[in-house]
């Protein structure tokens, strides 16, 4: 259980730092058997 605790936590961290960096825009979860296996960041430019 160790490991699926440290793959959780860097994957919290991850996101924790596309967050920071992000103001408007999306993060997507790619999953498969159960496990993350990609983050997707898609940004948007509000223009003015």
């Amino acid at each position: 259980m160790g490991k699926v605790k440290q793959d959780h936590d860097e994957i919290i961290e991850k996101m924790k730092a596309m967050l920071a960096v992000m103001k408007y825009g999306s993060i997507t979860l790619i999953i498969q058997d159960g496990k993350v296996i990609q983050l997707e960041k898609n940004e948007k430019v509000r223009l003015k």
